[in-house]
């Protein structure tokens, strides 16, 4: 049986709570089913580090309560 892969927070922009960076879990609220939640978050490429206020963007989900981020692009900071 394949398992299907929830792609519901890929592309979403979030803002740092906890720290992330390597070989830590940090937190990252995003707009989720209608509000907004915390998330543990890693960075994807497993060694950026991104500070608390920081916004990010969702790379992939692990459900059910895990995101890998990365930089926010520029195009996407200049056009929020």
């Amino acid at each position: 049986m394949r398992k299907e892969v929830d792609r519901s927070l890929t592309g979403k922009i979030g803002r740092v709570t906890g720290r992330i960076g390597p070989g830590t879990i940090g937190e990252v609220m995003l707009p989720y089913l209608g509000g907004t939640m915390a998330f543990h978050a890693h960075p994807f490429d497993k060694t950026s580090d991104f500070p608390v206020g920081a916004e990010v963007l969702v790379i992939y989900f692990d459900p059910p309560q895990t995101v890998y981020v990365e930089e926010l692009p520029d195009v996407l900071k200049h056009t929020r």
